[in-house]
């Protein structure tokens, strides 16, 4: 990792920005090297973190993401910019739910799905056609920092959610266009890909 992006980790880990832990950013550049991946398709920027460990990958050609929140994105476009990166990622403002994906091509190689938890989903259904056939989706935080719906201390709130991640994670088990399968370091992964 170049010091430019070890100083973006380490501002953000001190801003409390919720970023990639590293066990789980292992396994993704692991499989953007395995499978040549050149084009990227991130939901949830924030500050360019994700985007600029994976254009370390020298197959990665374009990586398109989003962020709705404009001082996120701000942040993200300055740390992408002083990366030298910005021919590679191109930063979009706006809810990726509001998008007007028609726009945008139909060849990703990887959909990266780090955002709003609870819409995980829609998220999936909407993006997962922009994909290229063997393309594969990765989910991030499907086990939310470990905690666990039956936990006795969380609020009303984080159960809410918990438990919506938890049905996401059981539509995926059961989804008929992609098999997936879950890696449990980190925050924990799921990796889908369409089925044969």
């Amino acid at each position: 990792m170049n010091s430019n992006i070890q100083k973006i980790k380490e501002l953000a880990l001190i801003n409390k920005v919720p970023i990639i832990q590293d066990a789980s950013l292992e396994v993704i550049n692991s499989i953007i090297s395995k499978r040549q991946v050149e084009k990227i398709l991130e939901i949830g920027t924030a500050v360019g973190y994700s985007s600029l460990c994976f254009s370390t990958n020298n197959c990665v050609k374009r990586i398109d993401t989003f962020e709705r929140n404009q001082d996120m994105y701000n942040q993200a476009i300055q740390n992408i910019n002083n990366c030298q990166m910005s021919e590679v990622i191109h930063v979009h403002f706006g809810d990726a739910l509001e998008v007007d994906i028609s726009n945008f091509s139909h060849d990703y190689d990887l959909l990266f799905i780090d955002a709003a938890k609870a819409q995980s989903r829609r998220f999936f259904e909407l993006y997962s056609p922009l994909l290229k056939q063997d393309g594969i989706i990765i989910v991030d935080n499907i086990l939310f920092h470990g905690v666990k719906e039956s936990d006795e201390n969380i609020s009303k709130n984080l159960r809410g959610l918990i438990k919506k991640i938890n049905l996401f994670v059981e539509w995926l088990k059961q989804n008929e266009e992609f098999e997936t399968i879950f890696f449990e370091g980190g925050d924990g992964l799921a990796i889908s890909k369409r089925k044969c």
